[in-house]
């Protein structure tokens, strides 16, 4: 309820700002309500559907309708800029945030009493966020300031201590705000490690291919908006197919699987990046890695929730979508660098070339970079160990199969 007033609040206030700095700060806001919004979700998913076939039907339809969110987002924002400007776009969140807000309170269970409160890891939370902020800003500004320009080397040096502060924190705290514990569950960590890599890769894809359609292709916002379709329908299909993968073959089958399809179809779809091709050449890629991309989504997020008991679920999510938002920071930090190198003082059609150039060569490295999701997934067991039953206070331990049953 929180994180949908705080978005519905962020989105009038930048639909109605006079300035820039008015925007950035109610984006910082919807941020907030963002961060806030996606572990809660995911919260309520898992702990009120059991772990097993249900729980990801579950999320194959939560990843399903984040899709076509994508899919509407990206035609209605078209649309609406074209006709009535970009506020448009804050204030269509509104309407749309209070109707759920309201809903929520008829259909999602009331939340159980509370018995014992937490406190709020506030060095924790300080450390890490500056940490992370420093680390990116340093990515993002290297290649502007210099990578030995004093600025960057003392956001880095800063990010390193403040990184090593947290782990010391959380190590001590008796009520940190990410408990080391939930990492010998070897499918959460797994979950956390593919959901970086996932939005490092796959995620930086659509930016560079609006820079693609709008910078090098000329196109309108809506004509960018009707591109995004068939990618969005590729990754809805994928979200289901990652559901009955998981439950036939496993979470690690299907997290392989994913990854083998979206290396595939990355490496086809950056040769659509040419100043000189057409749509129709960046469809294929489009599909194949669109596919790969649902099938990723939805089977990390249950890597991520198995063998974590439900009542600290909340936490766990909040760990894995706090990865994928770094995860994309940094990505697209250093794969916009990447793209961007050379292309000092070209204007025009050489401008164009050296463009579609350069992101040519960034969609090769997802394609890499996905291979290494591929790696990282092969640590997970090909027989998820038992869920944690209702008394177990920890998280599912190393061992499966009979030596889990012997065990109990």
């Amino acid at each position: 309820m929180l994180a949908l007033v705080l978005y519905a609040v962020s989105s009038l206030a930048g639909g109605l700002a006079p300035n820039a700095t008015v925007i950035i700060v109610a984006r910082a806001v919807q941020g907030i309500g963002g961060a806030l919004l996606l572990p809660a979700t995911l919260s309520l998913i898992n702990t009120i559907f059991e772990e097993g076939p249900r729980r990801n039907r579950a999320l194959a339809v939560w990843g399903g309708a984040g899709a076509s969110g994508l899919t509407i987002g990206a035609l209605l924002g078209g649309v609406l800029t074209e006709n009535f400007g970009w506020p448009a776009v804050f204030f269509v969140n509104v309407p749309l945030a209070g109707l759920v807000a309201l809903a929520s309170l008829f259909v999602i269970p009331r939340d159980s009493a509370q018995g014992v409160r937490r406190r709020f890891d506030l060095p924790g939370a300080l450390s890490v966020t500056a940490g992370a902020t420093l680390l990116v800003f340093g990515l993002v500004e290297g290649p502007e300031l210099g990578w030995g320009s004093p600025p960057v080397i003392g956001a880095f040096v800063l990010a390193v201590a403040l990184l090593a502060l947290f782990a010391l924190v959380e190590a001590r705290s008796a009520d940190p705000l990410m408990p080391f514990r939930l990492f010998r569950n070897r499918s959460l960590t797994v979950g956390m490690t593919v959901t970086f890599v996932y939005m490092a890769t796959f995620g930086v894809l659509p930016y560079f291919l609006t820079v693609l359609m709008q910078s090098v292709h000329g196109y309108s916002a809506l004509q960018t908006g009707l591109a995004f379709l068939i990618p969005s329908i590729a990754i809805a299909i994928g979200t289901q197919l990652g559901e009955r993968f998981a439950t036939r073959v496993g979470t690690r089958s299907t997290l392989l699987t994913g990854f083998a399809v979206g290396v595939l179809g990355t490496a086809v779809l950056a040769f659509g990046f040419d100043s000189e091709a057409g749509y129709g050449l960046l469809v294929p890629g489009l599909m194949v890695s669109g596919v790969g991309q649902g099938i990723v989504w939805t089977s990390m997020w249950i890597a991520a929730a198995t063998g974590t008991p439900a009542h600290e679920q909340g936490i766990a999510n909040g760990i894995a979508s706090t990865t994928l938002n770094i995860g994309n920071a940094i990505g697209l930090a250093v794969f916009t660098a990447l793209a961007d190198l050379g292309m000092e003082g070209l204007t025009g059609q050489a401008l164009r070339a050296a463009t579609a150039e350069g992101e040519f060569l960034v969609v090769l490295l997802t394609a890499a970079g996905m291979v290494a999701g591929l790696l990282v997934t092969l640590i997970l067991r090909r027989r998820p160990a038992p869920p944690a039953g209702p008394d177990d206070g920890a998280p599912a331990g190393p061992a499966d199969g009979e030596e889990a049953l012997a065990a109990r």
